[in-house]
């Protein structure tokens, strides 16, 4: 009996569910952090080295170099600016009905306490309480860190529209400006407790937030900016293929962190998320190929990889909130209506002709964004809904929600196009009062070494093959008039091309 009473007067051993103050604080649930530390990591290596992969190998060799280099950029910057201010006014407390209060996200008595989104508890008729706001089980630290992942790659997205021409000091005036009044106004309406959020518009996880926003931004941005060359317009191959699809395979698999962070937590709705997220973007890269090959007669790799953005861009509105079998769907509908306006539609536009929008941003994410949400509004579940949504009884209108939803899903994408399109016009406008958004012509025929100095590979030309079959010395014209043989390697220098093996 005195053994039993000791054992019974004893603290409890330790273990993994139990607080280590202060480190571990009783509010924190180390696997709900684990899991949104790692989602953000995969977010973030869809954009480092992702993207960065992606835009440096889908253009044309000369251009490698400033393309990888706008991502990094706009990654590095968006960090600062969101620390500084950016968080805060998306996920602060309310400021106005599209707004929060600006503030930094800087302190130890900020990031260490547990995370909230002030402005996201929902009040029903008569101010009655509905849904409390939201509180993650673990530090605002680490919401701010998968926050800015999230706003970091809609500015990379953003800028594949301006690949190959833009000024790189006005992409570096205009990333700052443009994540403080155009993502940040966005973010807080749709996720962060503003009027898009209370009225109830379905965004799960970025379809308007990030797509819908970089593709129009994108679109707006390449009118301003102009085109590219015409020389670049006509042919603009990429210089390695398989890197663009080394690429697009980070893109896709990292986002499992993207949909399935996005509940904040690693529950049920996060496994549905990640596994829907891969069946809409597998259905719409082989709805897409099957595509190029019924009308073109070949299954295109760059198409393949479009489609499987596009696949991956529908989906997200709706990644947690509906079946899988919707997901297919989803993705056939991704595959298909993106491809009708990039291959039939823009060639029939003169506004979309007109537009250089060079890796067709307009039509991968605000086409596909726009498709994913509308579809949300239609094939959301109520059973789903209810683990995610803020709104009680939300559905979609296949689940008796009624025409209402897709009118707020219109709605919403309305506000997201207008404001960035605004937006958009005028920042770059005023940037261009005091920096040439483009290029000149004499820089944009050089490249990447007219506006870095430095060259993606030592290689021949933009793709083209030489041609060993001619003879092994050329004549050419020497400085008196006689003439002198040159060497294959001699031939080589004179056009530019250092440090090629030739392979005999």
């Amino acid at each position: 009996m005195r053994f039993a009473s000791t054992r019974m007067a004893s603290p409890p051993e330790p273990g993994p569910y139990m607080p280590d103050l202060p480190a571990v604080p009783a509010w924190l649930n180390k696997g709900d952090n684990a899991w949104q530390l790692v989602a953000a990591t995969f977010v973030g290596l869809q954009s480092m080295p992702g993207l960065v992969i992606l835009y440096g190998s889908i253009v044309k060799k000369k251009w490698a170099v400033n393309s990888a280099f706008m991502a990094m950029y706009a990654y590095a910057s968006t960090l600062i600016v969101w620390v500084l201010v950016g968080f805060r006014m998306a996920f602060g407390e309310r400021l106005l009905p599209f707004w929060a209060k600006a503030g930094p996200a800087l302190t130890q008595d900020f990031l260490v306490h547990r995370a909230v989104f002030p402005a996201t508890a929902h009040y029903g008729r008569g101010g009655v309480l509905e849904t409390p706001r939201t509180e993650p089980y673990y530090p605002e630290a680490s919401l701010v860190l998968f926050e800015f992942e999230f706003a970091a790659i809609t500015l990379v997205l953003l800028a594949g529209s301006l690949l190959g021409r833009m000024n790189i000091k006005a992409w570096m005036a205009f990333t700052p400006l443009w994540l403080l009044f155009s993502y940040t106004v966005g973010a807080f309406s749709l996720w962060g407790g503003g009027f898009l959020y209370q009225w109830g518009v379905i965004d799960y996880s970025g379809g308007y937030v990030i797509h819908l926003s970089s593709g129009i931004a994108g679109f707006t941005a390449a009118y301003w900016v102009g085109p590219r060359l015409k020389s670049d317009r006509d042919r603009f191959s990429p210089n390695n293929i398989l890197l663009m699809i080394a690429g697009g395979g980070l893109l896709w698999l990292g986002w499992a962190g993207f949909n399935g962070g996005a509940p904040y937590a690693p529950n049920v709705t996060a496994s549905v998320a990640v596994l829907n997220t891969n069946v809409s973007a597998a259905t719409s890269l082989l709805t897409w190929t099957c595509l190029d090959v019924i009308f073109f007669g070949k299954p295109s790799v760059i198409g393949a990889v479009q489609g499987m953005m596009t696949g991956l861009v529908c989906i997200t509105p709706g990644a947690g909130l509906v079946h899988t079998w919707s997901a297919m769907l989803m993705g056939m509908s991704a595959g298909s209506v993106p491809w009708f306006t990039m291959m039939i539609l823009h060639k029939k536009s003169t506004l979309l002709m007109k537009v250089d929008d060079t890796l067709a941003v307009f039509h991968t994410h605000a086409v596909a964004g726009v498709l994913g949400g509308v579809l949300t509004g239609l094939l959301a579940t109520p059973e789903l809904c209810a683990l995610d949504s803020p709104i009680p009884g939300a559905r979609g209108v296949f689940y008796g929600g009624g025409v209402v939803q897709i009118g707020k899903q219109l709605g919403g994408a309305l506000f997201v196009t207008v404001w960035n399109l605004v937006v958009t016009s005028a920042i770059l406008l005023c940037i261009g009062l005091f920096i040439p958004l483009r290029m000149p012509d004499d820089q944009l025929m050089i490249g990447d070494d007219a506006a870095h100095g430095e060259e993606a590979y030592a290689l021949w030309g933009d793709g083209e093959k030489f041609d060993l079959t001619r003879p092994e010395t050329t004549r050419t014209g020497g400085g008196s008039g006689a003439a002198r043989e040159d060497t294959v390697e001699q031939r080589l220098t004179s056009m530019g091309a250092r440090g090629v093996t030739i392979q005999l």
